[in-house]
């Protein structure tokens, strides 16, 4: 069910490489579907090569152990005011009916903020017409549990209503509440509980009756409330009816008026489910290609025979563009399929992703290419990088480009954001040009805001905030990779710092020691008022030095240990000329701290480079793999460097840490006192003589 998803096409890539890859290696890999009921379930069968004899099961409504009484409420009211107003007096008055049978329910809705919201209007309403007795009787040990349990409870708006029957739950919620509500609920003691489609998935509570309140969600990745997926509406319809103690459930969707007729037909199934391939089959072939499964375009005409786009190209031709005519005259589709690789093949090319023979029909990965594929990154986005970075941007330029994204396309400004984001603008570090109408403006601001921890208000803009930050770290080392191809020493150093920013939410001015999990606030704070001491002499301070620093003599012995787990390497290095173009470098690594697997792993990955005099460009750069073993032995690398003409008179060594801000070596090497290998002379001119014949040798043998 999956397939008609977004997520769709990344499952069609997965099942077409497994299957091909068990065709060409004969290594049987067993594939197992679930899926909910969907219509053409056949053609998932065939797309997975199932046979449909022997391995393929179907589960209609018939095998539900407590049959579904379903009702569908279409609201008309277009005010979203009165209509949440509307919706909880539905609600309320199916609770009531439910609770005067005695029985429990669940009303599943689409935000955390608003289980709450739900709960506390509900029991408003419960209140005003003085039916509390219904959720929780007088005097009864509900009442004494409920009293008791209360204390225990951290979040607020389930202390304020649990004592009243009704509950919440969200995956937002202390581990310990959520328990409590579940064991609460199981046992009777709740008699209504709001919550969010997480508990549908993960926890198997079932009540006799469900509602579905309202089937719009919030998609941050499209920047706009969508529909419910038909699969989480039949999720949540699966919790209605409690097979051992019901002889029916009830389910209700509460949907806008015009929707009515889609969630009709999605119970009766009669949607079938399609492929979502088209979209994005660029960047699939860019991932093929980059693995070396698919090297010409008639190999990726073929690898399109494995995909449920195929399947169902076959089936559906109109749908997917092709016309009767040319169905019947190609029966195999082999003519589309060309179309769509050779298309798909040439926008790669575009990109700068592939280099495409469209004599010899060839295609071969190119490093953009490989990066795209291995940090998920689309190839319009890569086009987009490739054209704009330059070796000499500063933070304000970069998070420009950053925020110009494909990935972040469907973010958009709504009216209502407008005056939070003004707000932010003013509070985030890093200045944004644009007007913060501008939707590059917003994502700017919110990763920002996300560094900088700050507190958002909207429900949306916190989505928003949280699908950037989910891809900012991985295009931040994207970005890292295309400048270190490059050679652009600067803009590598400032996204490395960016992408490890991202994922400890730390800007480069605050205290290194924020990277680690047990510095109080208040201590990292004072630490950054201290900004005349640079980080380089903390080395040499001592306990009660520190202690004094930030005037808790208390965390004198913690900070010192901290001080002195930071990744830090002492290097050496010993150069000698090979030509007068090669350098060979012995460069001897010393790691300076002390390792401890629980912060460090059992390995720390450093990036050496080598930088001109001006450090402006990469001469070398290499990997060097610190591990647990070897945290206190000294280390060798050895590379070789061209030297440049005329010679400069230095070149800088750079040791950086891939995952800790501020832990970084230099080395200067001078090159006053190097001596050159002598230069040797171009060889004299051939002299115009005339040669003499062999006989001149006297040896007969020659002649």
């Amino acid at each position: 069910h999956l397939l008609h998803d977004d997520r769709g096409p990344v499952l069609e890539s997965i099942v077409a490489r497994v299957i091909r890859q068990v065709e060409t290696t004969a290594e049987p890999i067993r594939l197992v579907g679930l899926s909910a009921t969907l219509p053409n379930y056949a053609d998932v069968a065939t797309f997975l090569r199932v046979n449909p004899k022997k391995g393929m099961f179907f589960f209609d409504h018939s095998y539900r152990p407590v049959p579904l009484q379903m009702q569908y409420i279409g609201i008309t009211e277009r005010n979203a005011f009165r209509r949440f107003q509307l919706q909880n007096e539905i609600c309320y008055e199916k609770a009531t009916m439910q609770r005067r049978n005695g029985n429990q329910m669940l009303i599943f809705v689409h935000s955390r903020a608003e289980t709450g919201k739900t709960a506390k209007a509900l029991r408003d309403l419960a209140m005003e017409n003085d039916q509390l007795s219904l959720f929780v009787k007088e005097g009864g040990a509900t009442q004494e549990i409920l009293r008791e349990e209360l204390g225990s409870v951290k979040n607020a708006d389930l202390k304020e209503v649990l004592s009243y029957g009704f509950a919440i739950h969200h995956a937002g919620m202390a581990r310990a509440d959520r328990e409590l509500v579940e064991d609460l609920f199981a046992d009777g003691h709740i008699g209504v509980l709001c919550c969010t489609a997480t508990l549908a998935w993960g926890v198997n509570l079932p009540a006799h009756a469900v509602i579905i309140k309202g089937t719009q969600i919030y998609d941050p990745s499209k920047g706009r409330w969508a529909e419910l997926s038909p699969l989480d509406v039949l999720q949540m319809l699966g919790r209605a009816g409690r097979p051992q103690y019901d002889t029916e459930g009830e389910g209700i969707i509460m949907t806008a008026h015009s929707e009515l007729q889609y969630y009709l037909s999605l119970t009766n199934l009669q949607l079938p489910v399609e492929s979502q391939m088209i979209k994005t089959l660029p960047d699939h072939l860019n991932a093929e290609i980059v693995l070396g499964t698919i090297q010409t375009v008639s190999e990726a005409v073929e690898w399109l025979s494995y995909t449920f786009l195929y399947v169902r190209m076959l089936k559906n031709p109109n749908l997917y563009g092709i016309s009767d005519k040319a169905a019947k005259e190609d029966p195999t589709l082999k003519h589309r399929r060309m179309d769509l690789a050779h298309t798909a093949a040439c926008m790669l090319e575009r990109s700068h992703l592939i280099r495409y023979d469209r004599r010899s029909g060839a295609l071969q990965s190119t490093p953009l290419g490989r990066i795209a594929s291995q940090y998920y990154i689309s190839h319009s986005s890569m086009a987009m990088y490739s054209r704009h970075l330059r070796p000499n941007m500063a933070d304000i330029d970069l998070l420009r480009l950053f925020s110009m994204s494909g990935e972040f396309t469907h973010i958009t400004v709504r009216e209502e954001e407008k005056l939070e984001l003004s707000k932010l603008a003013t509070r985030v570090p890093i200045p944004v040009k644009e007007s913060p109408n501008e939707p590059s403006a917003k994502i700017n601001i919110l990763l920002q805001a996300y560094i900088s921890r700050l507190k958002l208000d909207g429900f949306a803009l916190v989505s928003d905030m949280a699908f950037i930050q989910q891809s900012a770290a991985r295009i931040m080392r994207a970005l890292f990779e295309i400048s270190l191809r490059r050679g652009w020493s600067s803009l590598s150093k400032l996204t490395l710092a960016f992408a490890n920013m991202v994922s400890y939410r730390i800007w480069r001015s605050q205290s290194p020691l924020r990277q680690f999990k047990n510095v109080p606030e208040i201590v990292a704070r004072k630490l950054e008022r201290k900004s005349d001491i640079e980080w380089a002499r903390y080395a040499d301070l001592n306990p009660s030095d520190l202690g004094e620093l930030v005037g808790v003599p208390k965390m004198g012995r913690t900070l010192h240990k901290l001080v002195h787990q930071f990744p830090k390497l002492e290097l050496s290095a010993h150069i000698q000329p090979i030509t007068r173009s090669t350098l060979r470098v012995e460069l001897n690594l010393v790691p300076d701290f002390e390792f401890d697997i629980n912060i460090h792993g059992y390995v720390q990955l450093f990036h050496i480079i080598v930088e001109d005099v001006n450090g402006e460009n990469i001469l070398h750069h290499e990997m060097f793999l610190l591990k647990n073993t070897g945290s206190e032995d000294e280390h060798t690398v050895v590379f070789t460097v061209n030297i440049l003409d005329p010679l400069p008179p230095s070149y800088f060594i750079r040791v950086i840490s891939d995952r800790w801000l501020h832990s970084e070596a230099v080395l200067p090497i001078s090159f006053n006192k190097m001596i050159l290998p002598a230069k040797f002379y171009p060889p004299t001119e051939l002299l115009d003589l005339q040669p003499l014949p062999i006989s001149v040798l006297g040896e007969s043998a020659l002649v």
